[in-house]
């Protein structure tokens, strides 16, 4: 049974830093993402990660958030830098398909989702 547990949100001023963390089980950890969703909006995929590293991100993130994983913990990271009030959103994991463009995704495409964590930057 697939179960992901995402943590590590909060509230923090623009410019500020943090880190998410999703803890995964259930499943084979392969290809695993970082989504968003904001108020108002659909949900988002922003950031992939291989089995193997290989990361791909939405524009709007290059550059400030990276991707990682540690395979021995069955947990993916997403460290996030000069955060901004549009990065205010729901952050989820899941696990997109490896190849494919970024983006919007109809959540009922997916087994099941973690709760989420809040992020909120704001000053």
């Amino acid at each position: 049974q697939l179960q992901l547990e995402e943590s590590g949100g909060g509230l923090v001023q623009p410019g500020g830093s943090l880190t998410l963390s999703c803890a995964v089980s259930g499943i084979r950890f392969e290809t695993m993402g970082w989504y968003r969703q904001a108020p108002g909006k659909e949900r988002e995929l922003v950031a992939r990660i291989t089995l193997t590293g290989t990361t791909d991100y939405q524009d709007s993130i290059r550059g400030r958030f990276t991707i990682s994983r540690d395979n021995a913990k069955n947990t993916v990271y997403l460290q996030m830098n000069n955060l901004r009030p549009e990065d205010t959103a729901v952050y989820y994991c899941n696990t997109p398909p490896s190849r494919g463009s970024l983006g919007f995704v109809d959540v009922r495409d997916f087994l099941s989702w973690g709760p989420g964590t809040q992020v909120t930057v704001s000053s």
